[in-house]
């Protein structure tokens, strides 16, 4: 039985894919910092605990601080959107 993606002497293209490096994350609700790897870049930097410099990137929800993993009722509206809502359909 032939394996599926068996693509002997088949290389990746050159040239079309994104530069994948180590990045940090911070989500800005609790203070969370993770080192990972992503294709994602910023301006920002962020001095690691190993002494190197990473990009930055902010999120506002992560594992630390979504209700789903966390198991706390916590409400993010960063944006307003119930007021909104609200605004819009209130009779």
């Amino acid at each position: 039985m032939p394996l599926l993606g068996n693509r002997k002497g088949k290389d990746m293209k050159k040239d079309i894919h994104p530069e994948y490096k180590e990045v940090v994350f911070q989500d800005t609700s609790s203070d969370f910092t993770f080192l990972t790897r992503s294709t994602m870049t910023s301006k920002d930097t962020i001095k690691w605990e190993d002494g190197n410099e990473y990009p930055l990137i902010k999120i506002e929800v992560s594992s630390a601080s979504h209700p789903f993993y966390t198991g706390k009722k916590l409400f993010v509206d960063t944006a307003g959107r119930v007021e909104k809502f609200n605004r819009k359909y209130k009779k």
